[in-house]
């Protein structure tokens, strides 16, 4: 039987892998180089107007270097949040990272469910041997029922 074109998937020889990632237009090594010139900038703005007798201008950028400096971390905490779901001859193994904390749950191929957990538009549920898992958060959710019909094709060939 001819391998099927996967919308969402990649094949990689008997494997099949569903990469779902957070869509970031920076990365968190971009950020850091951002908010390091940005410093630069407003404590050498800061300090140029400390010299000419504005005292105040300096402790009000460090505040505000401050709150940018932690605002910039809980994006970057999260730049790299995903979902890897793949399918590895009879076991289907879902994985996911969020916050850099990882979740793994492997279900057997012919004993596992792909539904979705309320209606068409949510989540997708991943079940099986007392196990539950939700995918497709980075998904956008009318694309989600594809993305289920998909994963079970996959299981359902061998």
């Amino acid at each position: 039987m001819p391998n099927p074109v996967f919308r969402f998937a990649t094949v990689q020889g008997q494997n099949i892998h569903w990469f779902l990632r957070r869509n970031c237009s920076v990365t968190p090594a971009q950020l850091g180089w951002v908010y390091g010139s940005l410093c630069v900038v407003s404590l050498g703005i800061g300090t140029f107007f400390w010299f000419q007798g504005a005292l105040l201008i300096l402790p009000f950028a460090w505040l505000e270097l401050a709150a940018v400096g932690l605002a910039f971390m809980a994006y970057a905490r999260h730049a790299a949040d995903g979902e890897h779901i793949s399918l590895q001859g009879r076991r289907l193994v879902v994985e996911l990272e969020n916050a850099g904390r990882l979740e793994r749950a492997e279900f057997d191929r012919d004993r596992v469910r792909v539904e979705p957990a309320a209606d068409d538009r949510s989540l997708i549920e991943v079940s099986g041997q007392g196990r539950r898992m939700t995918v497709g958060r980075y998904l956008r959710p009318e694309l989600r029922p594809a993305l289920a019909r998909e994963i079970r094709q996959a299981l359902r060939e061998e």
